[in-house]
């Protein structure tokens, strides 16, 4: 069954077209990634998911609903840990569970869901003195709330320091085992890498791009990136390397000539490089999502062929 259905989303703002025609799809039991740069269209696009925002024209469905026409219907089965979020203070963990609760009816045990998120033992402490990590979890143990099938993350893991976004991702994959479809955006490329089963890349309020990621780099060719030590680095030889055969992209990486190996043999690549300027030593590594998110939405100082 899907649990998110866009067909022909588009919202504009004034002269600001901020989604253009989007159509995805996101199935039950997923955990999905939502990407783009700033100003891509996501938050937008997650408003109205939420009921938020109205739609300029298309439709959107979620769990069954119709976002505009039962957007009340969609947020009693979602749970939301939104980008901008706070928490009261002077309250502690447990007591921001215990309102929560009452708001939606629900009669979870606020300890369980504390316990879930990795706080149990600041329960009763004020969440003035939560740090970042703590307040966050605390509020993703509020959009736990009721047993959401859905859960929308707005960025989070922004902030958090290795451990903290380690223990986010851990969490996540705990949810999804319970069942729950995870829709989450993200600027940390890695989080998204580690968790999602498929991702979406969103530019200029465009679909540009939804599969998984070794889908993605099966339809770039850039499935292996090639780091060399050169004798000599500057532009020029750059551009000479971008119109090797084989080469997908050349950049300068610090200090080290970074060459993006399109269908082909590195061996025959190498000794191409090796004719324009002298190879000392490389390495070579699978493209990350990173890589893969700047080459889709072209925001990069690569040299193309």
């Amino acid at each position: 069954m899907t649990a998110i259905e866009i067909n022909g989303l588009t919202k504009q703002f004034g002269d600001v077209l901020a989604v253009n025609d989007l159509d995805l799809e996101v199935e039950e039991g997923e955990i999905f990634g939502f990407l783009g740069p700033n100003g891509a269209g996501k938050s937008t696009t997650i408003d109205i998911l939420l009921d938020f925002v109205r739609p300029t024209s298309g439709t959107v469905r979620v769990l069954g609903h119709d976002a505009q026409a039962e957007g009340e219907a969609v947020r009693r089965r979602t749970g939301v840990l939104p980008d901008a979020y706070h928490v009261y203070d002077r309250l502690t963990g447990r007591q921001h569970l215990e309102f929560v609760l009452e708001m939606k009816g629900a009669d979870e045990d606020p300890d369980d869901l504390l316990e879930r998120v990795r706080i149990a033992d600041a329960a009763d402490r004020k969440a003035g003195g939560y740090s970042k990590g703590m307040r966050q979890r605390l509020v993703l143990a509020m959009a736990l709330v009721g047993d959401p099938e859905l859960l929308v993350l707005d960025e989070p893991s922004t902030g958090l320091d290795p451990n903290g976004a380690r223990e986010m991702r851990d969490i996540i994959r705990e949810e999804n085992e319970r069942g729950t479809t995870v829709f989450f955006s993200s600027h940390v490329m890695e989080q998204v890498e580690a968790v999602c089963d498929r991702v979406a890349i969103l530019n200029q309020g465009q679909l540009v791009a939804v599969n998984s990621i070794d889908g993605l780099r099966d339809a770039t060719e850039a499935g292996e990136v090639l780091y060399v030590s050169v004798q000599d680095l500057s532009d020029t030889i750059v551009e000479q390397i971008a119109r090797i055969e084989g080469v997908g992209t050349a950049s300068i990486d610090t200090d080290r000539l970074r060459v993006a190996v399109n269908d082909g043999s590195k061996f025959a690549v190498l000794c191409d490089i090796d004719e324009v300027t002298s190879v000392h030593d490389f390495s070579v590594v699978e493209s990350s999502l990173e890589d893969l998110f700047v080459r889709y939405t072209n925001e990069n100082r690569e040299v193309r062929k």
